[in-house]
């Protein structure tokens, strides 16, 4: 059999690299995905509307949507080093909603807020532990990291 009629898997040798996204994992890649669009369409809109408004929250909220690209990048992208920076992504994401959540209950004028109103002008994505979108940015890190825990590539889950 020639080269170019072999199968990657043939080609190299070796197994073909395991995808990690499957099942439940495509739920949760969709929902990264969707968070990733609002996040970014909200933080885009805060700083060029309002940006002296709130910066810091502003900027914060901008943090979130980088945050939650790259996490979905990352579950979705094959091997060791996209499975560490999901897990590196998903626990930031998971210590910011905590951190600035209960800053945004207890201090919100630290974060430039007016109020706690998790749909206020200036609130951001992680305020009040994301209860402007349903709770999903607090629950989302936990189930993220419960599922890489399950879903290690190949390499790591022999060791």
């Amino acid at each position: 059999m020639s080269h170019h009629t072999m199968s990657a898997r043939e080609q190299s040798g070796g197994e073909a690299p395991r995808r990690r996204v499957s099942g439940v994992g495509r739920v949760l890649v969709f929902v990264y995905g969707v968070l990733a669009l609002a996040a970014t369409g909200r933080s885009v809109f805060q700083i060029i509307d309002r940006f002296h408004e709130a910066p810091v929250a502003f900027t914060l909220s901008a943090l979130s949507a980088a945050v939650y690209i790259v996490a979905t990048i990352a579950l979705v992208a094959p091997g060791r080093v996209w499975y560490r920076v999901a897990w590196i992504t998903i626990t930031f994401e998971l210590v910011g909603v905590l951190v600035i959540g209960t800053l945004s209950l207890f201090a919100p004028a630290t974060l430039g807020l007016h109020d706690i109103d998790p749909f206020g002008r200036d609130a951001t994505v992680w305020s009040v532990y994301g209860m402007g979108y349903l709770f999903i940015p607090l629950a989302l890190p936990i189930l993220g990291l419960l599922y890489l825990s399950k879903h290690k590539p190949r390499d790591e889950a022999r060791s």
